[in-house]
């Protein structure tokens, strides 16, 4: 039992995040889960190819998304209304439409989610502008400056599809290649995290003391 419980954690020492778990049950080992990681093959190679043709329409069309969804939309009204009409004129039942309420509790439970993530990332916002969270701040600033040159390499369309093929190749090429990945990725984090204690001692620490030195004299 100890040997097994040993074994179990230090292998799980040379995985990212110290994780136990696999990738599959990470995702949620469901539907998701399966055409992300190419277990259902025909669904994941069908997502692709569709979401291809659909970029190859869009790009080749001059149509973007904005417009063929709501081009869509009054379609689907023209053709509800004419139905209608032509329903009352000829005494024939209505369009089966159902009766789409949102309930007050869904609006409730709805408002106090997004309450508390609103407010977590206001803290979370807070602290970095204050100078309280250092490692916090550069992830953040490597995140935006990732979105901006990636914002500024592609449009929106272009960028949805990249994402949904990212989606669907990445997690099943590392669930392939997951020992020599988390090793590599284990190793550049480790230097990262050196090279972070390094320019803090010289710089940020210089920083830190120089603020407090200008807070006392003022």
């Amino acid at each position: 039992m100890d040997s097994s419980s040993s074994s179990s954690s230090s292998s799980s020492n040379h995985r990212l995040f110290n994780r136990e778990r696999t990738l599959h049950q990470i995702l949620g080992e469901g539907f998701i889960a399966d055409v992300m990681l190419w277990r259902r093959k025909n669904l994941s190679v069908g997502l692709l190819v569709v979401t291809l043709a659909a970029w190859v329409v869009f790009e080749k069309s001059g149509y973007t998304l904005l417009s063929l969804v709501f081009n869509v939309l009054l379609l689907l009204i023209t053709i509800l209304f004419l139905w209608a009409k032509s329903a009352e004129i000829l005494n024939r039942p209505p369009p089966p439409l159902p009766d789409l309420q949102l309930s007050e509790e869904l609006i409730n439970e709805a408002a106090a989610f997004i309450r508390s993530r609103i407010n977590a990332l206001l803290l979370v916002s807070r602290d970095i502008c204050l100078g309280k969270d250092s490692k916090m701040f550069f992830k953040v600033a490597g995140c935006m400056w990732l979105i901006s040159v990636v914002g500024g390499w592609t449009d929106f369309l272009t960028l949805g599809y990249t994402s949904l093929v990212f989606l669907l190749t990445v997690p099943a090429l590392y669930e392939k290649y997951e020992d020599q990945v988390d090793r590599y990725v284990i190793l550049g984090y480790r230097e990262l995290q050196r090279l972070y204690v390094i320019l803090d001692q010289r710089c940020l620490n210089k920083i830190r003391s120089l603020i407090l030195e200008k807070r006392k004299l003022s």
